[in-house]
């Protein structure tokens, strides 16, 4: 609204300008050639406002489908990015691009995008380079970076909530983002899918802060919530950065019509004692931050959990065989990453008779490893001493160690594993599955 007021107001200035010129004299063709030489930049400098008007309301009108806002006062309804399919014109490579939904792929490499900052950004970056696919990033500025170990795979970093955003308009075609992020901006759309779900980094919850004081003291549960005589005049304020989560989860409380939400994208645990709002729904990590600021979590107010999670586009995943590809070996080495964090592999020597007596005793005592333990001849000064082997989850080693001393062990080893491959990760299996 403020740029088409600077533009109108430009068209009654340049208007009193012209008002002000003399009339022109038919007879003399210098003036009248330099008039209309005036008249011809005049015309073009307003076709050239005309454009810009048009491609702001075009870019405003894309901008807040995608955010669900209505286009305008007089709409009728919210139309919401799902509903409404805007073209914009020709763009500046001359092409037609869509703001609502990937109707066609993109052309061009396939892209994997990246949260650009905060700690979720360096999990992500840090659980990549454990598992040999670090991100080369020349110019630490610019936001476009490379994965030597998959070339031809383009990374793109981005805001958490954008990174959504950019997969339903196909800008990217994979993502990493916490599922907190997926769960709020992904409403509603088939396309997107969740690769892996589970990337043991960004542990945190959705969940109510209600104040530890005043009218709150007593509450300890959503049904004490419920109880507290909320009506459409009276509604409960609740602010946050996750609308569509919290109407989701307010009405299936049975709280739609007593409840008004308030929009923040920070500090929301001061809303409450600053009067701006009645509770909050915000992201809890330790909960210290929550009851520094005398709020409390409740029963049963606890939303989601949340952790990193990997999502691609389904129609991308279909019509780009090398993307597919590329995906595959990306979850190959997550899936056989992630399982050997939860291990360690354990090497002892013992004396026996033979190999299958230390196997079968190793077994009873309920010490086999993953399928069972290795155990080799060990050829040195003694002849009955062998090496036997096993994988051990990590809670279990200092249990194993004591069992394998008693069976006589000695000389334990305990070495860190990088990887676990398995035959072909299920993760796999499913993601093909939802792909048919």
């Amino acid at each position: 609204e403020r740029e088409r007021e600077r533009e109108e107001g430009g068209e009654e200035e340049e208007k009193k300008k012209l008002s002000m010129v003399p009339a022109r004299k038919n007879g003399a063709s210098g003036v009248k050639g330099r008039w209309k030489s005036q008249s011809l930049v005049t015309a073009a400098a307003g076709r050239a406002r005309a454009s810009a008007r048009t491609n702001h309301r075009a870019r405003a009108a894309s901008a807040s489908a995608a955010r669900g806002y209505p286009l305008s006062k007089g709409a009728g309804k919210s139309i919401h990015s799902s509903e409404l399919f805007v073209t914009s014109a020709t763009s500046s490579r001359g092409e037609a691009t869509s703001s609502s939904s990937r109707d066609s792929l993109r052309v061009g490499p396939p892209r994997l995008a990246l949260p650009s900052k905060g700690r979720m950004a360096e999990d992500t970056l840090g659980l990549l380079k454990a598992c040999q696919l670090s991100v080369r990033k020349p110019n630490p500025r610019q936001y476009v970076a490379e994965l030597p170990a998959l070339p031809g795979l383009e990374v793109w970093f981005q805001r958490a909530s954008d990174i959504v955003r950019r997969l339903e308009y196909g800008d990217v075609d994979v993502g990493f983002l916490g599922y907190d992020m997926f769960h709020e901006f992904s409403y509603g759309n088939d396309d997107l899918i969740i690769v892996h779900d589970a990337l043991n980094y960004g542990q945190c919850h959705l969940a109510l802060g209600v104040p530890t004081k005043g009218d709150f003291e007593d509450v300890h549960s959503i049904d004490d919530l419920k109880n507290m005589g909320w009506t459409k005049n009276n509604p409960l304020r609740v602010v946050t950065g996750y609308q569509n989560t919290a109407k989701a989860f307010f009405a299936e409380n049975g709280l739609t019509d007593s409840v008004k939400f308030l929009a923040a994208d920070g500090a929301l645990e001061a809303a409450p004692y600053m009067g701006c709002a009645d509770i909050i729904l915000d992201l809890v990590s330790t909960g210290t931050t929550m009851r520094e600021n005398n709020l409390k979590e409740i029963n049963g107010g606890k939303v989601i959990e949340s952790e990193g999670i990997m999502v691609a586009s389904k129609k991308a995943l279909k019509e780009r065989p090398e993307l597919l590809e590329m995906v595959k070996q990306i979850l190959e080495r997550l899936e056989a990453h992630l399982k050997a964090e939860d291990f360690f592999f354990v090497t002892t020597n013992i004396k026996a008779e033979t190999e299958s007596e230390i196997a079968k005793l190793m077994t009873e005592n309920g010490i086999g490893g993953l399928e069972g333990p290795t155990v080799s001849k060990v050829f040195g000064r003694e002849n009955n001493l062998f090496a036997a082997s096993i994988c051990v989850k990590r809670s279990d080693l200092h249990e194993t160690i004591k069992v394998l001393r008693g069976m006589g062990g000695t000389g334990v080893l305990v070495s860190e594993l990088t990887y676990i491959f398995d035959e072909e990760p299920w993760r796999w299996t499913e993601l093909l599955k939802k792909l048919e």
